[in-house]
């Protein structure tokens, strides 16, 4: 079923018979502790907050999947909102704490089925959706441009992201 509001298309979804059991076990079970191959948090003092934050997503999650009619958009924009809440300026965490963090995201969304957080793990990790530019690479739409060691390409779409890296166009 599609449905239509604010002009984008939503599909309703129909929560898992398991899922509530499986949001109960997500919450309790222990998270930012060295696990399948995963490290330890970069600093004990942001295990509580970093769990309390990944439970609420979770908690949202639930809720929405409790609800008449959850559907993929309610449930991006309950990611949209808990991404809000790792700000890693304010919090100090590092990039595997973010790693983390996403691995978790992408764990709530499979207790629902949830296929795409719509670029938005994306966006959180890489400051960018990658998917978004492939689309708009056109081919022999390039520049060359050279670091210390070695000359490359770069695709013209993506020289936006080039300049944030400090790459020169020649």
């Amino acid at each position: 079923m599609t449905l239509s509001a604010y002009g984008q298309n939503m599909t309703e979804m129909k929560t898992p018979k398991n899922a509530k059991e499986k949001f109960a076990e997500f919450i309790t079970k222990k998270k930012f502790y060295t696990e399948n191959y995963s490290p330890n948090i970069s600093d004990e003092k942001l295990r509580p907050i970093l769990t309390e934050k990944i439970n609420d997503v979770a908690k949202d999650f639930k809720q929405i999947s409790e609800s008449e009619n959850p559907t993929d958009k309610k449930y991006q924009e309950a990611i949209r909102i808990g991404l809000l809440k790792f700000n890693e300026t304010e919090l100090g965490f590092d990039s595997e704490d973010r790693e983390r963090i996403l691995l978790y995201f992408q764990e709530i969304m499979d207790i629902v089925a949830l296929q795409s957080s719509d670029g938005q793990l994306n966006n959180f990790y890489y400051g960018f959706d990658p998917n978004e530019l492939t689309k708009k690479i056109k081919p022999c739409d390039n520049i060359i441009y050279k670091t210390r060691s070695k000359i490359s390409v770069l695709s013209k779409s993506l020289f936006p992201f080039a300049k944030a890296l400090n790459i020169q166009s020649s």
